[in-house]
């Protein structure tokens, strides 16, 4: 399934917020399932983190595949893979752009984030 080609997952890439996301477990192998935001900036899919570490980008590290379960204006699956944002003004950019987040990122505490908090775009489709 494409984003382009069922309307109410385009609907929900373009308005939700709150997700649930599945990774595999980088010790376990288990799928790991928990509630978190994401973010479309430029129609590019992203997720962070408040600075420091978190097990659900320790383990996209280790397996990049990642589902994304939407639950608020859509019931519907998406598969992707996720790739870590490492470059500091990429991660920059996105973070000040990203609407979502702007009662918590400004200018001031920009670099805070830039410097602690886990970064991944989301590529939708199965990978080859």
């Amino acid at each position: 399934m494409t984003t382009s080609s069922d309307p109410a997952i385009a609907q929900a890439l373009a308005n939700d917020l709150v997700i649930d996301i599945t990774t595999i477990g980088r010790t376990s192998g288990e799928p790991k399932r928990l509630e978190i935001w994401f973010h479309n900036v430029d129609d590019r899919y992203y997720i962070t983190g408040r600075p420091g570490p978190r097990s659900w980008y320790a383990n996209v590290l280790a397996d990049p595949r990642i589902t994304f379960h939407f639950k608020e204006s859509t019931e519907a699956d998406l598969n992707g893979t996720a790739r870590a944002v490492t470059d500091a003004d990429e991660k920059r950019a996105v973070f000040l752009a990203a609407k979502k987040l702007s009662e918590y990122i400004n200018e001031d505490n920009v670099q805070e984030w830039v410097d602690g908090s886990p970064l991944i775009e989301v590529v939708f489709g199965d990978p080859d």
